[in-house]
């Protein structure tokens, strides 16, 4: 291969997205938009109390939770900016009163890390299109998922981390 040859790069990795909510049927609602537009979910974790960090308790209120979804089809993963997109519309058709009543967080799962998506910038996010960043949130390394040094609280939790070791066995079997 000549020097500086730019490969053709179609990867496909796993869609997962986490969701912050208070009203299981807000959760439900919004979940079943993205099973409509991405397909079957091949994962859905039980309800985790979200109780790291009070940032969205202004706008959603207290008693939060958070869960994940994976879907069965895998996406490619320069689609993943067109997805936080999507995802921030379905918020939006989700919110009351111009407040949002759902999180989602989207993100791709490969055999080597979780990325998440982002509308902010920070020092170790990447710009990847329309306002929108990514970054390596977790990064799997002896034989289990681990954080990195800006990681959220959160998903430094071992409850996440096997969470997502269960995800990455759906794709990487």
């Amino acid at each position: 291969m000549a020097l500086g040859k730019v490969r053709k790069h179609n990867q496909q990795a796993k869609l997962v997205i986490g969701f912050i909510y208070r009203d299981e049927a807000i959760f439900i609602r919004s979940r079943d938009k993205l099973k409509r537009k991405f397909g079957r979910i091949d994962f859905q974790s039980d309800p985790l109390d979200f109780d790291c960090t009070a940032y969205y308790e202004k706008e959603m209120g207290a008693g939060l939770k958070r869960r994940f979804i994976s879907f069965r089809k895998l996406i490619p993963i320069q689609d993943l900016y067109r997805i936080k997109l999507y995802t921030n519309r379905v918020e939006a058709r989700c919110s009351n009163s111009g407040l949002r009543q759902v999180n989602i967080d989207p993100g791709y799962l490969d055999s080597a890390k979780l990325v998440l998506a982002s509308t902010k910038d920070y020092a170790h996010r990447i710009y990847l299109r329309k306002g929108i960043f990514a970054e390596i949130t977790l990064s799997y390394r002896n034989l289990s998922f681990a954080h990195n040094d800006w990681t959220y609280p959160d998903y430094r939790s071992q409850e996440y981390i096997n969470i997502f070791n269960k995800i990455r066995k759906l794709y990487v079997p």
